[in-house]
């Protein structure tokens, strides 16, 4: 199904997965991703599974980093190692779900900053709305890690990765990680800019006429904050 939904997109030639798309299929998240989508799932939780899915996610989205040899002294002996090549990052949540995202990249990016973009979707139109925009200083030199959990129309992310983009960020240097996308949401972001990179757990099957993305897991703000 994945790859099927995969050739779909931007006539991808290679089998599986499409250059600007990865799918995390690692068993460990594809077993979190049931008890996510669980309608029994509780908050708390749902918030735990969002956080470790984001670290898996992260892990992912900077495997491209450099690294440097580095003399160290172990309890043995003196070596030769590796470290990050002066990599700086930065966290952009789109409020309110991406917050929940967060903290599972600190963990694994713990010098990382983290700017907030507020946006929300009009019921009637489905377009997003901004309220709130928030990013460090020099966020131009960082390579932007934008966290939402759902990837349903496309219109938050992509409005994000416009906004980023008018802040002087390139975009080789944005990347998106979701938790669940949909055909069209994953559509609208490369249609926005197809250099970008899409991080996703899953690719569900449709969005319905609510704009929900099927199966999907329903609303991820109402269930990580409790607000059925």
């Amino acid at each position: 199904m994945i790859e099927e939904v995969l050739m779909s997109l931007n006539n991808i030639e290679i089998p599986g997965y499409s250059k600007n798309v990865t799918v995390i299929d690692h068993p460990m998240v594809q077993h979190k991703l049931t008890i996510l989508r669980d309608r029994q799932t509780g908050s708390k939780q749902f918030r735990e599974l969002i956080k470790e899915l984001a670290m898996f996610e992260g892990y992912e989205a900077t495997r491209h980093f450099q690294l440097e040899p580095t003399v160290v002294q172990t309890p043995i002996c003196e070596t030769t190692s590796y470290a990050l090549k002066g990599r700086k990052v930065a966290v952009v949540p789109i409020l309110r779900a991406g917050l929940c995202m967060v903290e599972g990249i600190l963990e694994l990016i713990p010098a990382a900053r983290v700017g907030h973009v507020g946006l929300y979707r009009d019921p009637q139109t489905q377009k997003p709305v901004e309220y709130y925009c928030k990013l460090p200083e020099d966020i131009e030199s960082r390579e932007v890690l934008i966290v939402d959990p759902m990837l349903a129309t496309g219109g938050s992310a992509a409005a994000a990765i416009e906004l980023l983009k008018t802040k002087g960020v390139p975009s080789r240097q944005i990347r998106l990680l979701v938790i669940i996308a949909a055909p069209e949401g994953i559509q609208a972001v490369l249609d926005t800019d197809p250099d970008v990179v899409i991080y996703t757990c899953a690719i569900d099957e449709r969005l319905d006429e609510r704009a929900y993305i099927v199966p999907g897991l329903g609303d991820a703000g109402d269930r990580i904050f409790g607000t059925q």
